[in-house]
């Protein structure tokens, strides 16, 4: 082979050297055509000329000599461009070119084109669709995916159901739009099949162990998904929802349970729980005793009487006889169908006769009998179901039948598709398979092809190359012609026939080849004809399964909608219950007004008729004064006579009565609001002047005349005098006599001094443990001085201590004496004499003690005041200002918390609730990551009634929407965010924010970009039906929960989901910062498990500059400021303030007395510094327009001290104000910025008034260097942001010349709706104005009523009491049919639109509007504050009108409102039934008897049987023999009388029932408690202990028993040996080693507790007060103890519901509040109150002179007051009745001689005589009852109270009965009865 290579490269080397030289020569040419580049779309041929590139103009360059396209553009690829990539189709256009277009599969728009590729098949598109997608042009979703491909945007995605869809399925698991899944498997549910089932629980996600709820499926309205609870129907309870409560009945009805009432003639009040029926009382008959057994009549509470007749039958109403054969068993006429009844109930009666007899065998008693009733009514209710049900099952087999002839139709439809498909997919799978190896083959022939081509090429241009002439030189070409001649010979000595078959074997197969790839082209045509009709044939059978599915679809579509419409109208007709329910009981108060209008109208007739029987009396009395003139001159001139002095005085007197008479005139006019007295003066005046004649003519005379009628009372007064001197011998025998009597009073009075005593003594050991309290607290504050403190306080209490024993000796001696004098009384060994010196050594011991007692008040005085240590109280002041920030702190704390679907917390709710009234709006960041946690309906927060009734708002997630729901009294309102599902917000912090104005609510979205500023925003609306406009909420019972609520708070339905899974970060609440960190208590929260979501803080707009909000409260501290930068020549503050606030501290730096202030004064800036000037303080305050910076825009203010001399103040960079000082370096290290503390501020008094800053602050510098004042540790109550509402003023204050102005497209007299807040103390004021030529829209007060004018339509309030200071909310609106205004959602007034004002406006132009007034109406301008306002106007939604964005703001301030409502103003309101002038008129023309007193007087009285009882009971339901004791320290029984065997050996037992952790239940001691004995709580679990000598036995349980259920414990002692036994089962002992030691223990005995001091030096501190808790059964060696000897705050142990209140049993006992309450001249004073009871005494109060009373008497409250003078009385009838079972709240003001009542807003009020003499003095106060030495005699009741008592408050200070001086009898402090 090598020898044969050899001469062919000899060849080669000729003719290289042969066609060298011309190689050469063209080099240089060659090289010239390479170096050639062609413009812009053209190319360089093998020819070297520029050809233009046929790309089709998709590119702009292709390569040189090929002309292969380079970078094909718009969608185009291949060589040339000529082909489009995958997913986009070539189109024609109007060039000739071509375009590619995207396929339409479904539609030609990116987003929208799921095909992989498509072409078109003659006018037929053809796609091939992506994964996911079918159809045939990929318009929906496969099986197994979801989504809209049709719509812009949208695409399918896989179905998500959590793997718990059902595996058999052949079809798509989920709906194909939605991707809600239909078929959830494993008993699951939900969109995505991520919860268990209704009716099943668990986790359905992770551990997917759905198992079904254990509740009671008749009882359970729902159950758990996740934990399994039983959510009971109502009525029903159990925790497997399994039975009915108590009184409650009907659980087989599977409807819940009702209250089962028995008729009056039953034994108890409700049905037997087991057979649903009640016990009657004799001759009473009926399954609940409501008529008359045959044979009886005159039914009653007591039952029926027997008829008295021979044949045993009567009339049961009448009680007339009848034979036997004329009793009809109807009463009324009884058609056919009864006679067969009858009928067959005698076939029955036989049937049950036989039974009978079984029955006898069985039982006779009467619980068989009740068995029996309950199984034959249970055997009824079965019947009446089964046939229900068998109807029900007949017309479901019928449709069972049906469906399963549809059912085996689909089935085998189904069948055949499935084999089709199978078929199909097997063609399909060949086909492709088929097609992929064409295809590759193909592009194997072309990239063979393309390559020969180029070779071909190359050849080409080398022959070209080769073949070219050229001049050589001869020699060079004689060489190369010799050495071609030689290749040629030796070439054609070659032999290549072994080569030839080869190369023709090569040949066939090449043709070969090619015939093999003509017939792949014809094939793959073929495959591509026949691939068109296959996909239309599956596109069609897909179709169908897909129209199959939403057929079914819409099935359960019908089916549900069906459901839902049911259960829509059966809530529609319970609704409509209600409303007719609340018509007739508005029916019935019309009717009740009707008749009081009546009484008003006859008592107007009445007046009348007395005015003229007066005119007539006029003139006879002008007849007599004529006749008697001259008797009266007679009399005059013997009168001179006598005493012309006398006359002088009269005449005085007569001056003096008549200015008192002005005075009182000008009195009546000052408190007339109304105008009624006014007006009736104004009547009296004209008769007044027909007499004044005759008056100014005779007033000597008159004065004469009853000046002579008192002298001749004078004479009758001395002849009595006379007589009495004469009798007065008589009278000493009548006052020994009385002696006795005198005798039993001071017994009292002495008794009740010890009482006293022994209650200031309790007194003082409850203000000892004060004092150690006190020490325990100021320990940290000054420990230098704390021994000092310790050491005074103690000598102190020794000296009161020293006092009380001083006392107690002083009252002994009393005692034993007056023990005497009763014993001598008794054996009527007394003498007068030594009677009377008794007496008068009594007082003198009294008098002694009223010395010592105010001494030993005096002594407590300065205990607590504690004057030689005084900067005590600065420093609790302090205290309490560091608590309070704490809680801003806490409030500002803007971090997130992470809820895991078991989590709550409570927050603090809004602390002034009148704020959310009107206007409620919550903002928050939310976090949810639908990918961790699928999106399903949950709970997010709550604002309401703990017990879920009332008004309320919350947030939810439902359906995947964000729902705002809230409530005002009617209907749930439901506002849907369903432009953004919650499942497609990004898996960060999004702001929402909810609010509602009035009955406007609404709810929006923003969710944040993190790198733009960009943001989406979504905001939806809605509106309460209804004109309840007012968030009405108890601020007892609200509550704030967030996350989830605790299992004892109950949600309104709306919000009874799923705890919520994510992240929640509260921001404001009524845009106050508020932070979840301001809890009141969390649930199952715990931060280390989950910590909180980070949240990016700039994520936001409103923070991406960096910024600090100051809420007035807080400030930033900055210490050591020179840190940062150095003090020098220029020192310089720059900071930058926005603000709307008039007042507040931009910067303050203090040291010492030297300070450096920066504030905003009344809106101007303030400069005031002081480094130890000696002529005191620089000051800077001037009202110069740029100093003004109170307009909500940032301002930048520079202050600079220049040279340690100059303060230049620059605003806005502009130059104000320099001024000069002493040099002094700046003696400053810290820097306050917008607020101080207090200390702070008390250093100077010129920082005194210095407020916080309201507002916010951009960056604060000092020397050009920032600080991030969050970051300072010194900062307190600030937070970062500055949301733009800050700055929004709401609320306006007008002076009465004030008024705002603004414009805005509204069209007022045609469809309008208005709202605003008001407050003021003036009766008249415009409040909205709008004139449009000459008609006028307005708004205002008019004496005292809202009045709504449109164009001379008005409609006025019904009341006319509002300009009393309180705010109200009032709404005005017109439409079509009617002008109406609410005020307060209670006063409802509407007039029709009349005809003639249909005209319309005059367009939808911007209109000018004013509040408060306007500059050209008549009407008088308001005076008050104006919030909350809003309008409808056409160009935006409904929301709170800005002040700060008025155009005119006359005379107005847009900060808070200072009118506030008078703490003892005598407000005038509407007059309730009782009349007020009656009892003026008793007050003023005599010393008036309050009620009660003239009617028990007199012989018609009503007796106490008389009197209609309450609907409680005076004694509530509670266990026998069993007593309550706790709600206050020391609750306690006293047991007297004790056993000498006790001091030898004990066994006491008892029952216990307490869910208390501390407290003492029993202790007996000896008078120094060295020996005692004690049981006790500690930790819950129970101790028992007892002393031997010095030795002590202490037993204690290892269980504890504070479970809140009965224990029977047993604590027995014998000698040195204890035993504690507990339920009979657990036995604990213990003994000392002493033995034979004597110990006495002393009476009393203590149960509950002990006297305030004892039992503390034997037990521990916190076991040594009350447990809260019941004790019954209390024996000592078997045998019950003797009757309690005195009780302090114990009750019955009472069942059932309690709730918060102090409840006055029946047994009597009274709560005694000290003398820091002030009861005197003038006070207010508030209660709730619930009686029991129609008479008792509520409230005493005793002055030196004269006494206060409230009492009720006959369903009346009565107010009664004696000021030593005279006695006047006021009094309220409820219109619902105080013994209704409601509570009714009492407000009581008094001012000096003027006594307002308020019972439930019926008010009534009575002036009395002025008595100038009056003191004002603080007594103690009694609630509930007093000792009858402290009543007066005349007090038309003495009874005590029975009843509830709740939020007592006494001049705005909340009275706290556990802290009351003494809670004496039967009182529970704390727990009221609910029934």
């Amino acid at each position: 082979m090598a020898a044969k290579c050899v001469p062919s490269l000899c060849l080669l080397c000729i003719l290289s050297g042969i066609v060298y030289s011309a190689s050469a020569a063209r080099l240089q040419e060659q090289q010239q055509s390479i170096l050639k580049v062609c413009a812009k779309g053209y190319f360089l041929s093998e020819k070297s000329i520029c050809l233009p590139c046929n790309c089709k103009g998709h590119a702009d360059y292709c390569e040189d000599i090929t002309g292969i396209c380079i970078n094909c553009r718009d969608h185009s690829t291949g060589d040339f461009c000529e082909v489009c990539e995958d997913g986009y189709m070539l189109a024609p256009s109007r060039d000739g070119r071509h375009t590619c277009k995207p396929c339409a599969c479904p539609l030609s728009v990116p987003s929208n084109n799921f095909a992989v590729h498509c072409d078109r098949g003659g006018a037929v598109l053809r796609c091939k669709c992506q994964e996911g997608y079918a159809g045939q042009f990929c318009e929906r979703c496969a099986p197994g995916y979801y989504g809209n491909p049709m719509a812009v945007g949208n695409s399918c995605k896989r179905c998500d159901c959590n793997g718990n869809s059902d595996p058999n399925l052949i079809f798509s698991e989920c709906h194909n739009v939605t991707g809600h899944c239909q078929h959830c498997w494993g008993n699951t549910a939900g969109a995505n099949c991520e919860r268990c089932a209704s009716g099943f629980y668990g986790d359905a996600i992770t551990a997917k162990n759905c198992r079904e709820c254990e509740c009671n499926k008749c009882g359970t309205s729902s159950c758990g998904d996740r934990t399994g609870v039983c959510h009971c129907k109502p009525g029903v309870t159990g925790r497997f929802c399994d039975q009915c409560e108590e009184g409650y009945s009907g659980f087989s009805s599977c409807q819940g349970c009702r209250r089962c009432e028995c008729g009056p003639a039953s034994v108890r009040s409700t049905c037997h729980p087991l057979t649903h029926s009640c016990p009657c009382r004799p001759g009473a008959g009926g399954r609940y005793c409501e008529r008359c057994l045959p044979g009886y009549w005159d039914y009653s509470p007591s039952g029926c009487q027997k008829c008295d007749c021979e044949s045993g039958h009567c009339d049961m109403h009448t009680g007339e006889c009848l034979t036997e054969a004329a009793v009809n068993l109807c009463n009324i006429s009884c058609d056919e169908c009864i006679w067969h009844l009858i009928g067959d109930l005698r076939l029955s009666n036989k049937t049950l006769d036989q039974l009978k007899v079984g029955v006898l065998n069985i039982s006779t008693g009467a619980a068989a009998n009740d068995r029996l009733k309950y199984y034959n009514y249970t055997a009824h209710r079965l019947q009446t179901q089964f046939l229900g049900w068998k109807n029900k099952s007949s017309v479901l087999k019928a449709q069972t039948g049906e469906l399963e002839e549809a059912t085996d139709v689909v089935v085998s439809d189904i069948k055949q598709l499935q084999d089709s498909e199978s078929v199909l997919k097997h063609l399909m799978n060949r086909l492709e398979n088929d097609t992929l190896q064409d295809f590759t083959l193909a592009e194997q022939l072309n990239t063979n092809l393309s390559d020969l081509n180029v070779r071909i090429e190359e050849m080409i241009h080398d022959w070209e190359l080769y073949s070219v002439h050229q001049d050589i030189d001869p020699e060079v070409a004689r060489r190369n012609t010799e050495m071609a001649q030689v290749m040629v010979s030796w070439m054609r000595t070659l032999d290549l026939s072994p080569r030839e078959p080869i190369a023709t074997d090569e040949s066939t197969e090449a043709h070969d080849l090619l015939r093999r790839v003509r017939q792949l082209e014809k094939k793959l045509m073929i495959t591509d004809g026949r691939l068109p009709p296959i996909r239309e044939v599956l596109s069609r059978f897909s179709s169908m399964l897909s129209d199959a599915q939403g057929l079914l679809q819409k099935a359960s579509n019908n089916i549900q909608q069906t459901q839902d419409r049911n259960r829509a109208n059966i809530l529609k007709f319970q609704r409509s219950e209600m409303k007719q329910q609340r018509l007739t009981e508005d029916h019935s108060a019309v009717n009740d007004t009707l008749e009081t209008a009546t009484e008003h109208i006859a008592d107007i007739e009445d007046s009348v008729a007395e005015l003229n029987a007066m005119v007539q009396n006029v003139t006879q009395y002008h007849a007599a004064i004529d006749g008697a003139s001259q008797k009266l001159m007679e009399k005059t001139e013997r009168l001179s006579l006598a005493d012309r002095d006398l006359v002088q005085k009269a005449d005085d007197h007569a001056e003096d009565m008549d200015r008192q008479a002005n005075a009182l005139e000008e009195d009546l006019r000052a408190s007339d609001a109304n105008g009624f007295v006014q007006r009736a003066i104004s009547a009296a005046n004209v008769y007044n002047n027909i007499v004044k004649y005759i008056d100014d003519a005779n007033i000597t005379s008159l004065t004469t005349l009853n000046l002579s009628q008192k002298a001749e009372e004078a004479i009758i007064g001395i002849n009595e005098q006379m007589d009495y001197l004469k009798t007065q011998s008589d009278n000493v025998f009548k006052e020994s006599v009385s002696l006795h009597t005198e005798q039993k009073e001071v017994d009292t009075e002495v008794l009740d001094k010890m009482s006293y005593i022994e209650e200031t003594k309790e007194t003082m050991e409850k203000n000892n443990k004060k004092l150690e309290d006190i020490k325990e607290d100021i320990s940290g504050i000054h420990k230098d001085r704390t021994p000092q403190r310790l050491e005074f306080t103690l000598k102190v209490a020794q000296e009161t201590l020293n006092r009380s024993a001083e006392v107690l000796q002083t009252i002994s001696p009393i005692s034993s004496k007056v023990d005497q004098w009763a014993s001598n009384m008794r054996n009527d060994e007394y003498s007068t004499d030594a009677y009377e010196n008794a007496v008068v050594s009594a007082g003198e011991a009294v008098e002694n003690l009223n010395v010592l007692v105010p001494e030993l008040l005096d002594k407590l005085k300065v205990v607590e005041e504690k004057k030689p240590v005084n900067n005590v109280t600065t420093n609790i002041m302090r205290i309490r200002e560091l608590i309070a920030q704490a809680r801003s702190v806490a409030k500002k704390v803007q971090v997130s918390m992470k809820f895991n679907g078991q989590s709550s917390v409570e927050v603090h709710p809004h602390t002034n609730l009148e704020d959310l009234k009107t206007v409620t709006s919550i903002s928050l960041y939310m976090e949810v990551d639908p990918d961790k946690d699928p999106i399903e309906d949950r709970f997010i927060l709550y604002l309401g009634d703990r017990h879920g009734r009332k008004d309320y708002m919350g947030l939810a997630i439902k359906n995947d929407n964000l729902v705002y729901v809230y409530n005002l009294g009617g209907e749930d309102v439901e506002i849907p965010l369903a432009s953004k599902p919650v499942s497609q917000w990004p898996a960060v912090f999004n702001y929402i924010k909810v609010e509602r104005l009035g009955r406007h609510g609404k709810v929006f979205l923003t969710i944040p970009s993190q790198s733009t500023t960009d943001e989406q925003k979504f905001i939806q609306k809605g509106e309460a039906p209804g004109t309840d406009s007012l968030f009405d909420i108890d601020p007892k019972d609200i509550v704030f929960f967030v996350g989830g609520v605790p299992p004892n708070v109950r949600l309104p339905p709306p919000l009874s989901l799923a705890p919520f899974v994510g992240c929640i970060e509260l921001e404001s609440l009524n845009n106050d910062v508020i932070s979840l960190y301001n809890f009141k208590a969390t649930h199952h929260m715990d931060m280390t498990t989950s910590t909180p979501c980070p949240r990016y803080k700039l994520a936001f707009s409103q923070s991406r500059i960096a910024s600090y909000l100051f809420d007035g409260t807080g400030y930033a501290l900055i210490n050591n400021m020179e840190r940062r930068g150095k003090f020098g020549v220029v020192t310089r503050f720059d900071i930058s303030v926005r603000t709307v606030a008039n007042n507040g501290v931009l910067f303050l730096m203090v040291n010492g007395l030297k300070f450096f202030l920066l504030e905003l004064k009344n809106g101007y800036l303030r400069l005031m510094y002081d480094f130890g000037f000696s002529s005191g303080p620089n000051l800077f305050e001037e009202r110069l327009p740029i100093l003004q910076i109170n307009d909500a825009k940032y301002h930048e203010v520079s202050v600079i001290y220049h040279q340690s001399k100059k303060v230049i103040l620059l605003v806005d960079k502009s130059h104000v104000k320099s001024m000069e000082n002493p040099k002094t370096t700046l003696p400053f290290s810290d820097i306050h910025i917008g607020g101080a503390p207090s200390n702070i501020l008390s250093i100077r008094s010129e920082l005194s008034s210095v407020v916080g800053l309201k507002g916010c602050v951009k960056g604060f510098q000092f020397q050009k260097k920032d600080f991030n004042l969050l970051e300072e540790p010194g900062t307190i109550g600030i937070s970062s942001g500055c949301p733009e509402e800050s700055f929004m003023s709401r609320k306006a204050y007008l002076t009465g010349e004030s008024y705002l102005g603004s414009t805005a497209k509204i069209t007022p007299f045609d469809s309008f709706e208005g709202g605003l807040n008001f407050r003021t103390l003036q009766p008249s004021g415009l409040l909205f104005y709008h004139r449009d030529g000459t008609d006028e829209f307005s708004v205002s007060l008019e004496n005292g009523g809202v009045v709504f004018n449109n164009r001379g339509t008005k409609v006025k309030s019904h009341k006319k009491q509002y300009s009393d200071g309180r705010t109200h909310f009032l709404v005005v609106s017109v439409n079509s049919t009617k002008y109406s205004l609410v005020v307060d959602d209670k006063d409802k007034q509407e007039k029709k639109r009349p005809a003639s004002a249909t005209r319309s406006s005059s367009g939808s132009s911007l209109k000018t509007f004013y509040y408060g007034g306007s500059p050209s109406s008549s009407m008088k301008n308001f005076t008050g504050c104006i919030s909350y306002a809003y309008i409808s106007r056409q160009d935006r939604d409904i929301e709170p009108e800005d002040f700060q964005r008025y155009t005119e703001k006359v005379n107005t301030s847009l900060q808070d409102c200072p009118v506030q409502r008078p703490p003892a103003a005598l407000l005038s309101r509407p007059m309730s039934r009782t009349r007020q002038t009656q009892s003026q008129k008793v007050s003023r023309d005599r010393s008036s008897v309050p009620l009660g007193l003239m009617e028990l007087k007199s012989d018609e009285a009503p007796s106490e049987a008389d009197i209609t009882p309450c609907y409680l009971s005076s004694n509530p339901r509670g266990t026998r023999q069993a007593y309550h004791y706790g709600g206050i320290a020391n609750s306690r029984q006293h047991y007297t009388d004790l056993p000498e065997s006790l001091s030898k050996r004990s066994h006491f037992s008892l029952s216990l029932k307490t869910q208390s952790s501390f407290g003492l239940i029993f202790y007996v001691s000896d008078a120094q408690e060295d020996n005692f004995m004690a049981l006790f709580l500690a930790h819950g679990k129970l101790v028992y202990t007892f002393n031997v000598a010095e030795q002590r036995v202490k037993i204690k349980s290892d269980e504890k028993y504070n479970d809140g259920t009965w224990h029977n414990v047993v604590f027995i002692r014998d000698g040195n040996m204890g035993r504690l036994i507990i339920d009979g089962l657990t036995v604990l002992e213990d003994r000392a080693q002493e033995r034979n030691v004597s110990w006495h223990v002393s009476s009393p005995l203590y149960v509950g507790g002990v006297p305030p001091g004892n039992a503390q030096k034997n037990i521990q501190r916190n076991s040594a007060y009350s447990f809260t808790g019941c004790l019954k059964n209390l024996q000592l060696d078997g045998q019950w103890l003797s009757s309690v000897s005195e009780t302090f705050g114990v009750t019955q142990c009472f069942e059932g519901r309690s709730e918060a209140g102090t409840y006055f049993s029946a047994e009597g006992g009274y709560v005694m509040l000290d003398e820091t309450f002030d009861l005197g001249l003038k006070f207010e004073l508030e209660m709730e109150l619930r009686p029991r009871v129609a008479s008792g005494l509520l409230l005493h109060v005793s002055a030196v002179e004269g006494y206060f009373t409230m009492y009720i008497h006959e369903g009346a409250v009565v107010v009664l007051v004696n000021d030593g003078t005279h006695e006047f009385f006021t009094k309220v009838s409820p219109a619902q009745g105080l013994c209704s079972g409601s509570w009714h709240r009492v407000t009581v003001i008094r001012n000096a001689n003027v006594v307002q009542l308020d019972v439930d807003s019926e008010v009534n009020h009575v002036v009395g005589p002025v008595n100038p003499n009056a003191t004002d003095t603080r007594k103690p106060v009694f609630i509930g009852r007093a000792p009858d030495l402290f009543l007066p005699d005349h007090i038309s009741t003495r009874n005590p109270y029975v009843g509830c008592v709740k939020n007592l408050v006494i001049n705005n200070s909340r009275v706290s009965f556990s802290k009351a001086v003494l809670v004496s009898g039967a009182v529970s402090v704390g727990t009221c009865p609910a029934a």
